[in-house]
């Protein structure tokens, strides 16, 4: 049983979706088998804060019977995932991995958790995650480190730490993430597998703690490109209730690519914003860059000014300040000793600095459509290095967050995929970046690197 245990944990969304479909297995038995898994990883990873095991096995069982009688959610129907504690869930507490909402149990769900139970999905329970989605490493004070699934030792990236350790190491089958500054991307790229932050909009954030308004995206965290595309079409739609909810474009498809040739595809690479990268990291990316070019792809360098120039903003931690502030006057001590000299911060930085601040990302995007109009997609490393030490952070010392935020700030969808391993057998993340509401561009690129290499299909050694 343990074998069989080992083997449908291993299989990828799609996979264990058509294994349904067939007949070939259950949801039952796959939701066994990673609760399973679960039960024997969580001493070493602490990926999830709550463990919803009965809810889990009670859904899977109304799964079986509905697909005996014929009904078919689609690709998630059955398929055991897990939700970042960022997001409402009804009736289960939500966290948002901190001490001030430690004993919070909403009463409706986020729109994200209730498209996925449309989709049939089979939710495990609340994953770890940086306290209120601010920081890089998934080190909580109030719920303890998450540590990776490669070297237990490191970290998982931040802040959908939990979601990037469950997914890489089997304990589901995917997972929402929450990205603001690189969250669903840097867990990706330090995890070993593909994070896919969607364009601004496209997926609702109603019912999601906010970290920065303008700022933060919703999107998934899986084992492959595939993966990642069926999960984000079953929770992209527009919300009336999320005023940013962006209207999806007709018959929107992020899998409508994959399979397809990138033959011609035009492939940007600012280079210069490889300066601080660790060696280890720029050789696998150009390798990879190298593949996509054997691909067909046309690949050249690419300059972006603002970029170059070190664009930085206090966005982020204006917008998350103002979020906080009533909590930071009532109970400013129930916040970790990370998080509060943020925050902190944020409510010292002036008007005009954040006026001014919008008015530079607007023309940074504006540079940037500029830019793709010659190309179609942009390239480079997620992370300038891997994941360190957990005992080595330093306070957050280690900001892995310099490659992908800008891109929070323009609003186009963002993926991380696995490319390689580098120092201390850690993986790399290749970064792919598109134009708005063309995931599925994205996808196909990011699937045939894909189908070039197999470090998609690598495991930890746990």
């Amino acid at each position: 049983m343990g074998e069989i245990m080992t083997d449908l944990t291993r299989l990828t969304l799609a996979e264990a979706g058509a294994w349904l479909r067939s007949g070939a297995t259950t949801s039952l038995a796959l939701t066994e088998a990673a609760l399973a898994r679960v039960a024997s990883l969580e001493p070493k990873l602490n990926a999830f804060i709550t463990v919803t095991a009965d809810q889990a096995l009670k859904a899977a069982q109304a799964a079986d019977a509905e697909r005996a009688a014929g009904r078919d959610r689609g690709p998630l129907h059955g398929v055991p995932i897990g939700i970042k504690d960022l997001c409402a869930t009804e009736g289960v507490r939500t966290t948002a991995g901190s001490k001030i909402l430690t004993d919070w149990v909403p009463d409706r769900d986020a729109t994200v958790v209730s498209k996925l139970k449309d989709a049939g999905a089979v939710s495990l329970g609340k994953l770890n995650l940086h306290e209120f989605a601010y920081g890089t490493h998934s080190n909580n004070q109030w719920y303890g480190a998450v540590h990776n699934p490669w070297n237990t030792d490191c970290h998982p990236g931040g802040s959908s730490g939990g979601s990037g350790a469950a997914v890489a190491s089997g304990e589901c089958f995917a997972a929402i993430g929450t990205d603001t500054g690189g969250s669903i991307r840097m867990p990706a790229a330090l995890c070993g597998t593909v994070g896919l932050m969607p364009t601004s909009g496209l997926v609702s954030r109603a019912g999601v703690t906010p970290l920065s308004w303008s700022l933060d995206h919703i999107g998934p965290l899986a084992r492959t490109v595939r993966d990642a595309a069926l999960f984000l079409n079953a929770i992209a739609g527009f919300d009336p209730n999320d005023p940013a909810s962006a209207r999806t474009p007709a018959g929107f498809d992020a899998a409508a690519g994959i399979g397809h040739s990138v033959a011609g595809v035009r492939i940007g690479v600012p280079r210069s914003q490889w300066a601080n990268c660790d060696p280890d990291v720029a050789a696998a990316v150009d390798e990879a860059l190298r593949v996509l070019a054997s691909l067909g792809a046309k690949v050249t360098d690419i300059a972006i000014p603002m970029l170059d120039a070190g664009f930085r903003s206090t966005v982020l931690s204006s917008e998350a300040a103002a979020f906080h502030a009533q909590w930071l006057r009532e109970r400013p001590m129930d916040y970790g000793d990370e998080i509060r000299p943020l925050l902190l911060y944020g409510l010292t930085i002036p008007a005009y600095e954040y006026v001014n601040d919008l008015r530079l990302r607007a023309e940074f995007t504006a540079e940037v459509r500029d830019v793709m109009r010659d190309i179609d997609v942009i390239a480079g490393p997620t992370c300038e290095r891997v994941a360190s030490p957990i005992a080595e952070l330093a306070d957050g010392a280690y900001r892995y967050s310099s490659l992908t935020a800008p891109w929070n700030h323009t609003g186009q969808p963002s993926m991380s995929v696995p490319c390689g391993f580098g120092k201390g057998n850690l993986p790399i993340g290749l970064m792919l970046t598109g134009r708005p509401f063309e995931e599925a561009l994205l996808c196909r690129v990011g699937h045939a690197y894909e189908a070039a290499t197999a470090w998609h299909a690598m495991w930890p050694p746990l």
